[in-house]
């Protein structure tokens, strides 16, 4: 679809996850004019929270730099989301926006892409509440993994605490090692099985990866449930990077909350392919409100722009 709209005053990138989304104006020249932080992002958690999400970082982006919603008209806003995995996706979630200059939207992958290589060809990964891998090469966008917490989101930091509740309950149940770090889990959920169950029932992806850090803190001291989980952790981001790697990406960016933590524990091998990004995602996410890598595979709908 031809890019119908003027050329605005302003652009915000969005770079929304299953925890948080932040948010970056900036003017036509390219000035940062602001920053806001909303809720999570990720559009499985329901179009309605997502978008009030937004709108509470981009309004805080607003009030910054003293401007109002009088003010959306003049603003293009790129949206690099957790959860879009299709073109409907984006679709839908730029149809059911404000009212802004231009919407445009895609993956988070997608997004983090564009901002690590400044929009040229690279590959990223993204271990952070949720993961998923993506190349852009020649013009063209290939995600690998990114299903969901509920049958994906390997090397993640919420499929390591799933994976420690798991470790921590066999150890409760005395048919796997019990552990100081296994003890200390249940005993942060109140002590008692039924506790962690408890939790279960309505626990979030971000509510699993908020035990990252206590898994990692007991890696490192040796314990050995937490270093095996870990391990098996940096095996599963390890084979993300050698896929990336086959389908051509000579160098990959390592993103997301988990992406330092994790890296001591990477092979030689992994570790060798790894390129420190150029930009972060939300600058990704301001490129794609400029128009840039749209028209591609990456989950992309048509831009949303004045008739």
């Amino acid at each position: 679809m031809q890019d119908l709209a003027p050329p605005p005053l302003y652009y915000i990138g969005i770079d929304g996850g299953g925890t948080r989304c932040r948010a970056r104006l900036k003017t036509r020249a390219g000035q940062t004019l602001s920053e806001g932080y909303g809720g999570a992002s990720n559009i499985r958690l329901g179009l309605g929270l997502v978008w009030s999400n937004i709108m509470a970082a981009v309004d805080e982006a607003l009030a910054q730099a003293q401007l109002t919603h009088a003010d959306l008209p003049d603003i293009h806003i790129g949206l690099g989301l957790a959860g879009i995995s299709s073109p409907t996706g984006a679709q839908v979630t730029i149809d059911s926006g404000p009212n802004f200059g231009a919407i445009r939207a895609s993956s988070d992958a997608h997004a983090a892409c564009l901002g690590a290589f400044s929009g040229k060809d690279g590959a990223i990964l993204i271990s952070g509440t949720g993961s998923a891998g993506y190349i852009f090469n020649n013009g063209i966008g290939r995600g690998i993994g990114g299903w969901g917490f509920e049958v994906g989101d390997d090397g993640s930091a919420a499929g390591l605490g799933r994976e420690a509740l798991r470790a921590a309950l066999r150890g409760y149940d005395k048919i796997a090692p019990s552990t100081e770090f296994t003890q200390e889990i249940i005993a942060s959920f109140g002590g008692h099985a039924a506790d962690v169950i408890a939790f279960v029932d309505t626990a979030t992806p971000s509510d699993y990866g908020a035990l990252a850090p206590l898994i990692m803190s007991y890696a490192e001291q040796g314990d050995p449930v937490a270093v095996g989980l870990v391990k098996t952790v940096a095996s599963e981001i390890g084979l993300y990077l050698q896929r990336l790697h086959a389908l051509g990406a000579a160098k990959i960016a390592l993103v997301g909350g988990l992406s330092e933590p994790i890296r001591p524990w990477l092979s030689g091998r992994d570790a060798a392919l790894l390129s420190e990004p150029e930009s972060d995602a939300v600058e990704g996410a301001l490129l794609l409100a400029q128009g840039a890598g749209t028209g591609l595979s990456g989950g992309l709908g048509s831009p949303r722009v004045p008739a």
